[in-house]
């Protein structure tokens, strides 16, 4: 309850989304983004400079509790609170910039601190921490991080990328690694923080890493390239996946200004607004402090099975914007005298694209429900993973197709819609719930 009135007060002040007080930070917006190039971290973060002390991680316990016997996908009352304050958002802030910030491929700093103050972060992080959580539900952040999608997948992405780094610090961080960063994901502005999994060659496999982490002495030292890592040239930590010859996969805690670490700007296709980079690691040393979980380390195979729900949530939520856009505009487009939508070709294509974002749905919520009840997700993972790889695209295309020509132009948000779901193909997690 203290939670919910929190967020019922945070979201009654926010000035972003008043209906008629968008105007001003929306003229800012459209006034920013700047262009950078090749650029060299080079400057040591001065994030982290509240530590708070602790004996023993805090863990938060799963917020479901004994696992119905009948299957319910009905939300609870703070969930639906929730999902409902985000697809506001994502309906009159996010969508009111996304055009912009796809052109300029960049995250306005107005969208990501307008999530940072409707708790997106703090709801993950436990009050010990300085954080607004006692307990732990991978079920409502895939709500919100759906709700928010139905804006712009891309801007979505820029807000799930730091919730990503502190839910995996809050399951698998030792006491010093939560103690260091966690606080810093508390404060009135968005943190940037990223998960570097993905790498820039044909057939990724993130179980067969080519980045390497070699030991030397009590350190590591770093070597490789990662791609497609959202907010990558201005995150103050990464966690970077490295294969450990002989111990397997394991994540490091890379901090922004550590010599050796690269950034570099890759303008995509699709997503473009949450400033997707590339990181080049030359003999980047670390601490064995800096290995997630310490001596434990983390559960890699449930660390990226999490991150493939991640991505199916942002996909539902793109691909329900473009269904709920083509209806109206089928039925109010007309010719030859009688809306498209009479013409069967055009509404058995609506009806199609209908149904399979309502079984993307379910089997987002059927994996994410398991992981609430911490079921194995094995295969809901990667069913979701190939169901959204393939319907994403042929959602996204038939939107632009129903539009015809006012689909292939800028007019109309459904071309940047379908460059938005042509990543969901592409990537592979990189995200956490």
């Amino acid at each position: 309850m203290g939670v919910s009135l929190r967020l019922l007060t945070q979201v009654a002040g926010s000035p972003l989304i008043e209906k008629y007080g968008l105007s001003e930070p929306l003229n800012r917006l459209l006034r920013q983004g700047t262009e950078t190039g090749f650029q060299v971290a080079s400057k040591a973060t001065t994030a982290f400079n509240k530590i708070v002390k602790r004996d023993k991680p805090a863990r938060l316990e799963p917020t479901a509790g004994e696992k119905p016997k009948v299957f319910d996908l009905r939300p609870t009352e703070e969930q639906e609170m929730i999902q409902e304050t985000m697809r506001r958002f994502a309906t009159e802030v996010i969508r009111e910039a996304a055009e912009s910030s796809d052109a300029q491929c960049k995250a306005p700093d107005e969208v990501l601190n307008g999530v940072q103050e409707l708790g997106l972060l703090t709801l993950a992080v436990p009050s010990e921490l300085g954080g607004d959580a006692e307990s732990r539900s991978p079920l409502t952040n895939v709500l919100a991080l759906e709700a928010l999608a139905t804006g712009d997948l891309g801007l979505a992405l820029a807000a799930a990328s730091p919730l990503g780094v502190a839910c995996a610090l809050v399951d698998f961080g030792t006491a010093e690694q939560q103690g260091k960063y966690l606080p810093a994901f508390t404060g009135e502005t968005l943190l940037p923080a990223a998960i570097a999994l993905v790498e820039p060659h044909p057939a990724f496999d993130p179980f067969s890493l080519r980045t390497r982490a070699h030991r030397k002495g009590d350190k590591f030292v770093l070597e490789g390239r990662k791609s497609l890592v959202p907010l990558a040239a201005r995150a103050e930590l990464f966690i970077v996946a490295a294969e450990v010859p002989g111990s397997g996969p394991r994540l490091f805690l890379v901090e922004r200004g550590t010599p050796g670490l690269e950034v570099r700007e890759t303008p995509s296709m699709g997503a473009r607004a949450a400033e997707l980079g590339e990181l080049r690691l030359r003999n980047v040393e670390v601490s064995e402090a800096q290995v997630l979980g310490g001596t434990e380390g983390v559960d890699y195979a449930l660390f990226v099975n999490r991150g493939r729900v991640a991505w199916g949530a942002l996909a539902v939520g793109q691909c329900q914007a473009v269904v709920d856009y083509v209806i109206p505009y089928c039925n109010e487009r007309k010719a030859f005298g009688e809306p498209i939508s009479s013409r069967q070709a055009v509404a058995f294509t609506v009806a199609n694209m209908g149904i399979e974002v309502e079984s993307l749905r379910v089997m987002l919520l059927r994996a994410a429900s398991r992981t609430e009840y911490g079921e194995d997700i094995l295969r809901e993972a990667h069913l979701l993973r190939l169901l959204a790889s393939q319907k994403s695209m042929e959602i996204g295309s038939n939107g632009v197709q129903l539009l015809g020509g006012h689909g292939f132009v800028k007019d109309h948000p459904v071309e940047r819609w379908y460059r938005n779901l042509r990543a969901v193909g592409v990537t592979d997690a990189g995200l956490y719930i």
